[in-house]
């Protein structure tokens, strides 16, 4: 047995509705290790997701290898995608996660189509790629590798230390393509932190992997997002996060106040009357007229952080507005690919062998 006490179950099809519809739900089970959540293995039959834009590019390219984050942040914008799968945006997405295991496989094969024109990938943008299931899944090092491969750009955004076991990989495909990092730390204080989005490592701990990511000679954004009225948006609170992301060695930062989606709203509110009623009257004010914060509120917020960013010497980063993460640095020069003969760590994560052995026995985790 791989875990002790797993629980097995490859026919059980009203588990999921919206998955059995599917046809491709292979198996779920339940760890003690990961209490109180299901996890659904899904073969997919495509990896790439392809996202209107919103601005001069006209689309943008995302991967999800999960959906559903063990994260839990209260406010996480993507809560609405697990009602195709007829699970609720709540506490279904904190605890039922679904995992597309041949992730990795179908990617190469849509990677080598002729018709691919290795336009930049994001990862990182809808669910976190780097969610503590990684560390049992293994997903991202294959993906990793077929996007280097294929000479296709990669960015990554995550709240996942976990990030730091692939850093020499993310070196390597550097070699070949251009790679964008960034971190998502939005609150420094512990207590709220761990209040709004307790599955996430601590603000230090992911302090200290935009270190790791700098010191291996790449450049990682460190994403200020959400800063949330009343909470994160004081002098204090800002003042300190911006010094910390200076200390960290954080190559620049991108901020933007809260957005709360319907779906998200009614989550975030659920949090805010159980940990601050002072504020429900606030916030209901604030968003009546639409999910985006007032522009007056933006304005000010712009007013006071930029002062600091400039105080901190740090650069302002890019949002893809296409795809919502980290801009590639591949946008806006041509890209040819890569012709250098592939790394080590690169083409053992490409060998067929290893890549047929996953999918011949897909042990769980």
């Amino acid at each position: 047995m791989r875990w002790s006490g797993q629980q097995l179950n490859g026919e059980k099809v009203n588990a999921l509705p919206g998955l059995a519809r599917l046809n491709n739900l292979v198996r779920t089970t339940t760890t003690p290790e990961f209490d109180g959540v299901t996890f659904y293995e899904v073969l997919a039959k495509t990896a790439l997701n392809r996202v209107p834009g919103q601005s001069k590019m006209p689309f943008g390219w995302t991967i999800n290898p999960m959906r559903g984050c063990l994260h839990r942040c209260t406010y996480c914008f993507a809560r609405p995608t697990h009602n195709y799968l007829d699970l609720d945006a709540g506490a279904d997405f904190d605890t039922q996660i679904i995992v597309k295991v041949n992730v990795a496989d179908i990617l190469s094969k849509e990677l080598s189509k002729p018709t691919w024109t290795r336009a930049p990938v994001a990862l990182g943008t809808n669910t976190d790629p780097y969610q503590r299931a990684e560390g049992r899944y293994r997903l991202m090092p294959g993906i990793i590798a077929a996007l280097a491969d294929s000479g296709t750009p990669l960015s990554i955004l995550t709240k996942g230390t976990l990030l730091r076991r692939d850093i020499p990989l993310l070196v390597e495909a550097r070699e070949h393509v251009p790679v964008d990092v960034a971190m998502s730390i939005a609150i420094y204080d512990d207590e709220l932190q761990q209040s709004i989005e307790p599955g996430t490592p601590t603000a230090k701990a992911r302090l200290a992997t935009v270190k790791a990511v700098r010191d291996a000679g790449l450049e990682c954004a460190v994403f200020l997002m959400p800063v949330l009225p009343y909470l994160t948006d004081t002098r204090e609170h800002l003042d300190e996060a911006f010094r910390q992301i200076r200390d960290s060695g954080a190559t620049s930062v991108v901020y933007s106040a809260l957005h709360l989606r319907p779906g998200v709203k009614e989550w975030f509110m659920l949090w805010l009357e159980r940990e601050h009623p002072e504020l429900v009257d606030r916030y209901a004010e604030m968003y009546s007229r639409g999910a985006y914060a007032p522009s007056e509120y933006r304005s000010w917020l712009a007013e006071r952080v930029k002062p600091m960013i400039r105080h901190y010497r740090l650069l302002r980063g890019q949002e893809d507005a296409a795809t919502g993460g980290i801009r590639s640095s591949a946008l806006g020069r041509g890209n040819s690919g890569s012709t250098r003969a592939l790394s080590s760590l690169i083409a053992e994560e490409l060998q067929p062998s290893a890549a047929a052995a996953r999918m011949s026995q897909p042990t769980l985790f």
